[in-house]
């Protein structure tokens, strides 16, 4: 690495934890935790002692009694063995001892192999338990998160009497914005202003979840070296009160003219949420009880905060359940999902805070509120069916991702989508506008590197704090984790009932599919039993035709009784032809469509004696299929292009076949009489024949029968008529 290349993570690499040297407003002496001996000892011990400290080191800890009281009961090794049997010196720290007849606090703490002993001069005597109670009773007054803030700073003002009281909030990519302020009239505000990640680096940060307060009594003192026998391994002060402070944010308070602070960890849900930050612009030192009683008014504040937080976020909560409850209702009664979600005053639009939605379903698009327009919604879809595995996606920041988005970050810069399936794509994309701000910096975030004159490049603290703004834009609101779990929820309402639809389709198909096996069976047994009765009717109407006595009129009606059995004759065997259909396997196999086509052609010319039809054959492709069924299909057709042109000049049928795609789709043309639009949807029902062709002959089951065979091909039949000029029919097989 090149000498000069110094960045902000030097913050983060510094070793606060184990700096060597403690604050000089008191003392540390550190006890083996095996052999109860003296490893540590910081060397303004001599100011309190009436030997060099050093000479203290590697002596056994009964030393000590004889230097700090007079008291004959004093004795710091039971002190030790009594918070070792309790696991905790919390009931013994502080205790109360006189150095030189003044009174001083004796905190203990552990480390790593030793114990800490730290000690403090008392400076201040109050009832502290009575003014933390009062101050807490006060602060909680506040309903809101942001009346429970201020109220912290004004209390805390209160107990320790610093300059300047500042409630800082961490937020998600760790810099910091005071949020509440109480201060000295004379001070400038701080309210409003943020303040970079690297002002508080990590390390200190973990060490703010660990220690919950940290006093800088003086920034113009000299700190007091720890001086050891055992020079290879440092002494860690994690838990130490008198640790000293990097040498780094000495003189970032001194930059700000700050010559005292004191910070108070304030932690919701097990993770650093802020600071109680205090400044003080003279030098103060507050005692060890002092700083509990603050430490305390920390902790309540901290569960205040949780609990209000919660409170806040539940109305939240309640507002999105309800309107999920609702659309479920909608659902459950609606016949349409899409109509469901949209159609009414809680709609897809207030799952979220967003301010438009767009939901596609069964490839339909459907948006509410304010949203890009279908084109840019659709190649955003496309991008995200790309880009992103996960059922739910969201950022506050799309343009800088998906850079198309930009023509719309004032609609959408950000999206909370959810998919509902993946082939096909069905999703729910919400959208928040674009939200341009300006971040007041207390000075401009970065630190400027500084070099030495050796050459050597290092790290200096920002000595600038006159506001410093920056204007945000290309992000929006950032979405709530209520947000998220609203959209998480109504996707398992949606998803259900998409599933509970599939299944109720999945039975009603089933029943549908026994109905119609059992209507094909009984259509063909009537059928098929019909037959015999009919011929025998049909018989005896022709052997007494024979008979010479009868008169004209007897013959015209036995005459009259042969054409109405032949009629029903033919319509029976239709009937068959049609249940035949929903009973046969179908035998898929390369059907020559010229060879089929020159017979059903020769076919039905002779059945209807169509001599004067013209017949045009274009392009005849091969078909995948049943041979049988196929050829039903084109006598169908066929038949229906001669018989229903028969009654024009020159009949004209053409026949001709084109590939689209993975299909192939045959043409019936003829120039015949034509359909009404009137009865378009009737054309394919069973028996329906329509009004200008009563005159013609006919049953009304053959195109019936084309349409199940077709369906039945996996295929489409579909027709174009015009009254008078001709029909088209139309069919489409699939090549594979």
């Amino acid at each position: 690495m090149n000498k000069f290349s110094v960045d902000l993570t030097n913050c983060d690499k510094e070793p606060i934890h184990i700096p060597g040297k403690i604050q000089s407003h008191g003392f540390l002496i550190a006890i083996n935790k095996i052999d109860f001996t003296i490893t540590y000892i910081s060397e303004n011990t001599s100011d309190y002692v009436s030997t060099p400290a050093k000479n203290l080191l590697n002596q056994p800890i009964s030393v000590l009694s004889n230097h700090f009281s007079h008291e004959p009961d004093f004795n710091i090794e039971n002190l030790l063995k009594l918070g070792v049997i309790r696991k905790s010196f919390d009931a013994i720290s502080p205790y109360p001892i006189a150095i030189n007849e003044k009174p001083f606090y004796l905190i203990i703490n552990t480390s790593v192999n030793d114990w800490l002993l730290e000690f403090e001069p008392v400076s201040l005597q109050y009832d502290i338990q009575s003014l933390v109670g009062r101050s807490a009773s006060a602060m909680l007054q506040g309903k809101s998160v942001s009346a429970l803030l201020k109220g912290a700073a004004t209390e805390v003002k209160k107990l320790i009497g610093y300059d300047r009281i500042m409630i800082y909030k961490f937020l998600d990519d760790g810099h910091g914005e005071v949020v509440a302020e109480e201060r000295e009239d004379h001070l400038e505000p701080f309210f409003g202003l943020h303040y970079p990640a690297t002002d508080i680096p990590k390390q200190a940060r973990e060490l703010y979840k660990l220690s919950l307060t940290r006093l800088i009594a003086d920034v113009n003192t000299d700190d007091s070296p720890i001086i050891t026998f055992n020079e290879t391994t440092a002494l860690d002060l994690t838990n130490g009160s008198l640790r000293a402070v990097s040498p780094i944010h000495i003189q970032y308070l001194k930059n700000m003219g700050v010559y005292s602070s004191f910070s108070i960890s304030l932690i919701a849900n097990g993770e650093l949420w802020g600071l109680i930050a205090c400044h003080n612009y003279s030098s103060k030192f507050i005692d060890y009880k002092a700083r509990e009683g603050a430490k305390l008014i920390g902790e309540i504040l901290s569960s205040a905060l949780e609990y209000r937080q919660e409170e806040e976020n539940s109305e939240t909560v309640e507002l999105f359940n309800n309107t999920a409850n609702v659309l479920s209702e909608h659902l459950n009664r609606d016949k349409y999902l899409i109509e469901a979600l949209t159609n009414y005053d809680k709609t897809l639009l207030n799952v979220t805070h967003g301010t438009g939605v767009a939901i596609v379903f069964e490839n339909e698009l459907k948006t509410i509120g304010e949203v890009p327009d279908d084109e840019s919604i659709w190649d955003l879809v496309a991008w995200l069916k790309d880009n992103s595995d996960e059922s739910i996606y969201y950022t506050h920041r799309l343009s800088e991702i998906f850079h198309p988005a930009k023509k719309y970050k004032d609609i959408a810069s950000g999206i909370l989508a959810c998919s509902l399936s993946k082939d096909p794509v069905e999703i729910m994309i919400w959208f928040k506008p674009e939200q341009i701000s300006t971040v007041n910096w207390a000075g401009n975030p970065d630190k400027p590197v500084t070099a030495f004159v050796d050459g050597l490049a290092s790290l200096s603290p920002r000595k600038s704090f006159e506001t410093w703004s920056e204007v945000v834009n290309n992000t929006s609101e950032k979405w709530m984790p209520e947000e998220i779990t609203s959209v998480l929820r109504i996707r398992e309402i949606i998803v259900a009932h998409i599933n509970k639809k599939a299944n109720e389709i999945r039975l009603l198909n089933e029943k549908l599919q026994s109905a119609y096996e059992e209507l094909d069976t009984f259509s063909y047994t009537i059928s098929h039993d019909l037959r015999t009765p009919l011929t025998s009717i049909k018989t005896y109407a022709e052997l007494m035709l024979k008979n010479k006595t009868l008169d004209d009129k007897g013959k015209n009606m036995l005459d009259r009784i042969i054409n109405s059995a032949n009629k029903m004759n033919f319509l029976i065997k239709e009937i068959l032809n049609l249940a035949r259909v929903g009973r046969s396997e179908i035998v898929f196999e390369t059907v020559n469509m010229q060879s089929l086509l020159a017979e059903v052609s020769a076919e039905v010319w002779s059945a209807f004696k169509a001599d004067n039809a013209e017949l045009i054959l274009g392009q005849l492709v091969d078909l995948k299929g049943d041979k049988t069924m196929i050829a039903q299909v084109f006598t169908n057709l066929i038949s229906n292009a001669v018989k229903y042109s028969s009654m024009v000049k020159s009949p004209k049928i053409e026949v001709s076949a084109v590939i689209d795609g993975g299909e192939t789709i045959y043409a019936i043309k003829d120039n015949g009489m034509g359909i009404d639009n009137r009865y378009y949807d009737r054309v394919f029902e069973l028996f329906k024949r329509m009004e200008n062709v009563k005159d013609i002959e006919g049953t009304g089951v053959g195109l019936a029968i084309v349409k199940r065979i077709v369906e039945r091909h996996n295929g489409r039949v579909w027709f174009e008529s015009k009254l008078h000029v001709g029909s088209t029919f139309y069919v489409a097989f699939k090549n594979k």
